[in-house]
């Protein structure tokens, strides 16, 4: 949202939230000031190694700042050449009224000290010396009876290359702004400096409203806290040279753009007040609303040993521990201060009320030139004051999750896929089976290339509803089958017209009018519905489905029920593992599990097994036999089914026999020597049983190794770190051989749809092994080093929940569109063999595929835009059907309209599909840059065509995507665009393809890991603890945490953690003896011990896939890959700090609008 708007009356969904205490705002700084040396820091790179930063009350997302016209900002991979331009993000705990840190930390040589005093050097869009202005009283209490920390003393910041000379060193440069960088040739007066742009920034550990950019607090009546993440203006150029702030007025709204959350700037009153002003006695002020002032104080060195206080008590959403003594006032009730009008260009936080021991508007001039004493050391960057995932994720569940989300509306963004919440259909498919990156699309293709906002739906045709939740209604038409239009052959659904009394209706898609069929003629009411309305799902539903006549069948015949072929490794490797045991174990019971339509006694999909090495064991388990016959097939070049009668069995009926196989096979082949495989024969057995039998169905494939062996798919070991960072990197991702897609494309044809379950000791090339999976519809799952003790639950999990899941075979998915926009561009695992048909052997209830949309004519507002998506597919039963999913789309000839009903998470799952994409074509840094420049593009059009005019040097970003750049970070980051140097190829080739079928809800905590405090929660609440941000300096040394991203589940102690934790989760005694090599966490009677257990089933439960859980205790070597998933801090591999990313973003959409 932008700075243009009035403040308007409530947080972005309506609800007053509650109130934040100013932060401070990270400053950059840009081209030094002469006579100020470049800074010698590089860019932020966590927390100094064995201190724990303070962590900062609930934040708020802000408005960052930056200056303007500043140096260009280069953001590379490399560590190294980040440098002079980043100061990173520095946070320092204050220093005044707190002893010295010599409570056990000495801080490292070099480094500077912590201060709490800000300055009134750094604005925010206020000339230095143009314009006399009124000084607000200071919001950082200031302790008496205290001197300040001589500036020689050491703060925690991590330094790169040598350490400053002196602070003077220190200049913060981008833009011309130096943020408080002390002139070169004097060193800092002693006491606080308020004076000319010599002096240095405050820290932000004090969250002194500086006027760099500090959040006040502000009131329900107020608006929320603005998304313009802008931070003032630099002090060199005046917005409105001369003119004193309080005669700014804000800005009038611009056409179309209706007022979102204000975004309006910082009050004077944030400034700290002058020289001769009364200063707070000690206070440590109030405490944010709910939250308690339990928690080391601020002033304490890096490491904090207390644990926060408890989230019950806290009202934000990370439970940190408040920064006791550094609360400002609490969030006035009371209007802002007579004289105080809140500044325009875009900066943030609103005015601040009357503060505890001052009167009311303060009184008298500041002389901006004063100078009472020495300047605090350089501020850190502070993560709160930019916008928090975890926050905004609250916010909704708190605005959004309490009521239901009826469909009826057209354009009505969802609730956030994090948010649990009820949907109602009243027209329009739940955003459960389609989400769009936006609700409001653009009226002309002009609009929307301007924009740069892809246009797209994230479609899950099968996705599973809650129990609350009705499932699609089965509408049986007889022999005539569904109506449809007659040109454009769209089903029958709620947007419809209906003409001529009833007799005619004319397509919502294609305006063709088409005649009802007598059968399913009725007349219309007064108002021109159809009488039947509610009594028809397709008329009054957004989804349903039709049974399909034989004309949707293949060869023009009902399909058989499918089949499921299970295809077991028994080479040398998977029996020394353990692995064949366990699978034949497991099939025993799992196959009483095969999924069946709702209300049939027994399952009608038939099984069929398979073993193979270099060759292949068929197995005849007919019902009549006493004992299943193997038969073998060596001839692996020119594969056949030896058997027809009695390899595809009913379950029941064959149990004995089927049992007896089960229990011979890990016997059959215990002594086996064999360690070579074959692959692609293995698929063709499946396909041509499948073939023979004329059904649809499943293979499970068992596979242990690269297949080597003399056969048709052979492959070899292609692996090459050497081509990671070159031209040739994407042929790592690229299969080695067509003959895996050619064979992809016979499966799909006849409807074997391929799951292959991956044990992978070594190189396994899943990017050509799994092509077939891939174009099929099928599912990947990988155990690198499979061990029984420690895999064992895992893959069991998940292949109960695979053999289980519900699944549609022979799928073919069609998306239509009204006049004006069509479907494009398709991603997901499937096959297209024509341009608008999207075929699937299988689609299971977790595949999503993602439509991007492009214009071929105009839109109008008044008609909006439509999409039906069409999936014909045969039930797990054999029936034929068709599942219809209408949604009804808004149109705009505004831009604000666009930017106002956008769905960042929908946004980041299709740029993270669209470049996992790229990489098999580009060089990824090709990829990368895309990505970015693409969203600067978006941005930058939003800040030039929607947000108030204001200074270059700040960021604003729209309400509905303030995320996008902590999430498009995180994208950058990850293992398939940037690994590090322990991600193996074959993970990036799995992740690739894992992601390309993920939901929003999946990329969302894929991308932005879920950070749990385990210490906080309560035990006698079903609630989950509050989630933190996800950095480092958010985690106590004395807490348990727990991470999840989807795929793993990781439990983090830190090594204060107390005994009493220990024995109740882990049931040792100390910290040393917690193993590592935990799967599970033992089952001990205790209340934590149950709780901690409760939230695992309940994380496990949400996902597609079953997590392993890994054990990591700080400062153990497992800890490196632990803070792989802390996404906003730097990363190991070369990604930058969401701090450090904001920057660099800033620096792109500067020069788009310069």
């Amino acid at each position: 949202m932008s700075v243009n708007q009035q403040a308007h009356t409530g947080p972005p969904y309506g609800q007053p939230q509650p109130g934040y205490q100013g932060y401070q705002q990270p400053a950059y700084g840009g081209q030094p000031l002469p006579a100020v040396p470049q800074s010698q820091y590089g860019a932020y790179n966590g927390p100094m190694p064995g201190y724990q930063q303070p962590v900062p009350p609930q934040g708020y997302f802000p408005s960052l700042g930056f200056p303007s016209k500043g140096s260009p900002v280069s953001l590379n991979s490399d560590t190294s050449s980040l440098a002079p331009n980043f100061i990173g993000s520095l946070r320092a705990p204050p220093t005044s009224g707190a002893p010295p840190p010599a409570s056990g930390a000495s801080l490292p040589s070099g480094h500077l000290a912590y201060s709490q005093f800000g300055h009134g050097d750094v604005q925010n869009g206020i000339p230095a010396s143009a314009a006399p202005m009124q000084r607000p009283p200071a919001s950082q209490p200031f302790l008496p009876g205290s001197a300040p920390t001589p500036v020689s003393q050491t703060s925690t910041f991590q330094q790169y290359g040598h350490p400053p000379a002196s602070v003077q060193q220190l200049s913060n440069h981008m833009a011309g702004m130096t943020i408080g960088s002390t002139t070169a040739s004097a060193p800092p007066p002693a006491g606080l400096g308020y004076g000319p742009p010599t002096s240095v920034p405050p820290v932000s550990g004090s969250f002194s409203a500086t006027g760099s950019g500090l959040y006040t607090p502000y009131t329900a009546s107020q608006g929320p806290p603005p998304t313009s993440v802008s931070q003032g203006l630099p002090l060199a150029q005046p917005p409105f040279p001369g003119q004193p702030i309080s005669t700014q007025r804000l800005p009038t709204q611009v056409p179309g753009f209706a007022p979102p959350p204000s975004s309006t700037g910082i009050g004077l009153s944030s400034y700290p007040p002058t020289t001769g002003a009364p200063r707070p006695p000690t206070m440590p002020g109030p405490p944010l609303p709910g939250q308690t002032l339990a928690g080391p104080p601020a002033s304490q060195p890096n490491h904090v040993s207390s644990p926060p206080p408890p989230p019950s008590t806290m009202a934000g959403p990370h439970p940190g521990p408040p920064m006791s003594g550094l609360h400002g006032p609490p969030p006035p009730t009371h209007p802002p201060q007579p004289g105080y009008q809140m500044q325009q260009n875009g900066s943030f936080g609103q005015v601040r009320g009357p503060q505890p021991n001052y009167g009311g508007a303060y009184p008298g001039t500041p002389n901006y030139g004063s100078q009472p004493g020495p300047p605090p050391p350089p501020k850190r960057l502070d993560p709160d004051s930019i916008p928090s995932p975890i926050q905004v994720i609250e916010d909704d569940r708190s605005n959004r999750g309490s009521e239901p989300f009826v469909t009826g509306v057209r354009g009505q963004v969802p609730p956030l896929v994090t948010t649990n919440f009820l949907v109602k259909d009243q027209g329009n498919a739940s955003p459960r089976y389609i989400r769009c990156t936006s609700y409001n699309i653009p009226c002309t293709s002009d609009m929307a290339k301007q924009s740069q906002v892809p246009l797209a739906a994230v479609i899950k045709p099968l996705a599973t509803l809650p129990p609350e939740e009705t499932l699609p209604y089965l509408v049986d038409h007889g022999e005539s089958g569904p109506v449809r239009c007659n040109r454009c052959k769209a089903y029958m659904c709620p947007f419809m017209q209906f003409i001529e009394g009833g007799r005619r209706f004319q397509c919502c898609f294609c305006s063709c009018v088409t005649e009802v069929p007598p059968h399913y003629f009725q007349h219309l009411d007064h108002t021109g519905k159809r009488v039947d309305f509610y009594d028809r799902p397709e008329l009054s539903l957004g989804s349903y489905e039709f049974l399909a006549t034989v004309d949707y069948c293949k060869n023009n015949k009902f399909p058989t029920p499918p089949a499921f072929i299970f295809m077991i490794d028994v080479s040398y490797n998977a029996m020394k593992s353990g692995l064949v045991r366990l699978i034949c174990e497991e099939l025993k019971s799992l196959l009483d599990y095969l999924p069946r339509e709702g209300n049939m006694e027994e399952s009608a999909i038939r099984v069929g097994f398979v073993t193979y090495n270099k060759v292949l064991h068929f197995y005849n388990v007919k019902s009549s036999l006493a004992q299943p016959q193997m038969m073998v097939v060596s001839d692996v070049a020119d594969m056949f089914v030896p058997l027809l009668d009695g390899f595809l069995v009913n379950v029941n009926e064959s149990r004995t026999v089927i049992a007896s196989l089960l229990d011979q096979i890990p016997e059959m082949f215990a002594d086996t020597r064999e360690t070579e495989t074959v692959f692609a024969p293995v698929i063709q057995a499946g396909l041509e049983a499948l073939k023979a039998a004329e059904c649809a169905g499943k293979l499970f494939i068992f596979h242990t190794s690269l297949p080597i062996a003399e056969a048709p798919g052979k492959l070899k070991n292609r692996d090459d770190k050497k081509l990671i960072n070159t031209d040739k990197e994407k042929t790592l991702f690229q299969p080695q051989t067509s003959f895996y897609s050619n064979l992809a494309k016979d499966c799909v044809a006849q409807g074997c749809c391929v799951d292959l379950f991956l044990f992978p000791n070594q190189y396994l090339d899943v990017a050509t092994l799994g092509v077939v999976t891939y174009q099929t519809g099928g599912s990947i799952y990988k155990y690198a080093y499979f061990q029984l003790e420690t895999d064992q639950d895992r893959f069991l999990n998940d292949l109960r929940r695979d053999v289980q899941k519900e699944v549609g075979f022979d799928a073919v998915m069609r998306v239509r569109t009204s006049t004006g926009i069509r479907a494009t561009d398709f991603f997901g695992a499937f096959y297209m063999s024509n341009t608008t048909d999207v075929e699937m052997a299988g689609l299971d209830c977790d595949k999503t595929i993602t439509v991007e949309f492009k214009h071929d004519d105009k839109l109008s507002e008044d008609s909006g835009a439509l999409l039906q998506c069409a999936l014909l597919y045969t039930s797990c039963a054999g029936q034929r059907r068709l599942r219809i999913h209408n949604l009804s789309l808004n149109c705009c000839t505004q831009l604000a309209d666009l930017y106002r009903n956008c769905e960042t998470d929908t946004l980041i799952n299709y740029l993270a599909k669209y470049a996992y994409r790229g990489v098999l074509s580009s060089p990824v840094k090709t990829v990368r840059d895309a990505l970015i420049n693409q969203c600067a593009q978006i941005l930058a059009c939003y800040r030039k065509n929607c947000a108030s005019p204001s200074s270059a040097g700040q960021l604003i970003l729209p309400e509905c995507m303030k995320l996008l750049p902590v999430y498009l970070n995180c994208v950058l980051k990850s293992d398939v665009l940037q690994p590090g140097p322990e991600v193996t190829t074959d993970d990036r080739a799995y992740i690739r393809q894992l992601v390309t079928s993920m939901d929003v809800a999946e990329t969302n905590v894929f991308f932005y890991p879920r950070l749990l405090p385990l210490t906080k929660a309560d035990v006698d609440s079903d609630s989950l603890p509050a989630a933190i941000r996800n950095s480092e300096e958010r985690l106590s040394k004395g807490d348990i945490y727990l991470l999840e991203n989807g795929l793993n589940i990781f439990v983090w102690v830190g090594v204060n953690v107390q005994q009493g934790l220990i024995q109740n989760l882990f049931g040792v005694s100390s910290f040393s003896q917690i193993s590592n090599a935990l799967s599970t966490l033992p089952v001990l009677e205790n209340p934590f011990s149950k709780k901690v257990r409760s939230i695992i089933d309940m994380l496990q439960v949400q996902r597609s896939r079953y997590m392993k859980l890994i054990i990591v205790k700080q400062e153990d070597k497992l800890e490196m890959l632990f803070k792989h998933f802390l996404v906003e801090d730097k990363s190991l591999s070369g990604g930058a700090s969401y701090v450090d990313f904001l920057c660099h973003m800033h620096k792109e959409i500067r020069q788009l609008l310069s």
